[in-house]
């Protein structure tokens, strides 16, 4: 696949960062904007900007569609990238970062997934738990973990799922917020060696569900969305 050029144009007249949506779904892509917009981002001098691939997946539950969002990704990437020229910085929003690593060699800026971000922003309080949409996300999770350092129980020591993918979950908001709370509490008062000081609640679809949660549940409860989004900010 060769790289584009980076080309500044004026359609873009200043520094941007880019939230990159690996799915096809461009509803779920102003969905998760609206979300980062509400935290500050773009009102600076710095742009906030989205893609979303135009071929690929529209929600992304088993290893088949993170290698094929992943190849979407790179390619939503490079045709921002011919349109608008490149960013300061890229948001992988999906929480379990297909493509992370392609993407950091092919940008050559920084690039963050919503897992990692998360991860990062949890890990210094000490041991952590993973709640979140879909069974086939649990070994995947794990390896991501292994992978950047932080399983183990003095990190990441727990992954809960229920049996619905993201997009199940947003289907039916109600019943979704139930079986994640549901599986949070399982996840503090569950059997298990340790005991999660905070749980991240995974989810490009699930933003903004963690506050929906929260009085509800004795730990604190971070939003992967949120946690990509102040990733970002720093950023930017």
């Amino acid at each position: 696949m060769p790289l584009p050029t980076p080309t500044h144009l004026a359609s873009t007249p200043h520094e941007h960062v880019l939230l990159l949506n690996p799915n096809t779904r461009a509803d779920l892509t102003a969905h998760l904007a609206a979300q980062l917009q509400s935290m500050g981002l773009g009102q600076g001098a710095v742009r906030l900007m989205t893609a979303t691939p135009t071929q690929g997946v529209d929600y992304i539950a088993s290893e088949v569609a993170c290698v094929t969002a992943a190849a979407g990704a790179l390619a939503a990437w490079q045709d921002h990238v011919r349109l608008h020229g490149a960013p300061k910085a890229i948001l992988l929003a999906c929480f379990g970062d297909p493509g992370v690593w392609a993407l950091r060699e092919a940008a050559g800026v920084p690039v963050m997934g919503l897992a990692e971000a998360s991860f990062i922003e949890a890990s210094p309080h000490g041991p952590f738990g993973v709640v979140t949409g879909g069974h086939a996300w649990r070994p995947m999770l794990e390896r991501l973990a292994r992978s950047v350092g932080v399983w183990g129980d003095e990190a990441l020591c727990r992954i809960d799922t229920v049996d619905a993918a993201g997009g199940q979950l947003l289907a039916d908001p109600e019943r979704g917020r139930e079986a994640l709370l549901q599986a949070c509490l399982h996840s503090l008062h569950g059997p298990a060696p340790v005991v999660p000081t905070r749980l991240v609640l995974g989810g490009a679809a699930l933003g903004g569900w963690a506050r929906d949660l929260q009085p509800r549940v004795p730990v604190p409860v971070i939003d992967s969305v949120e946690a990509g989004g102040r990733w970002l900010a720093r950023q930017a």
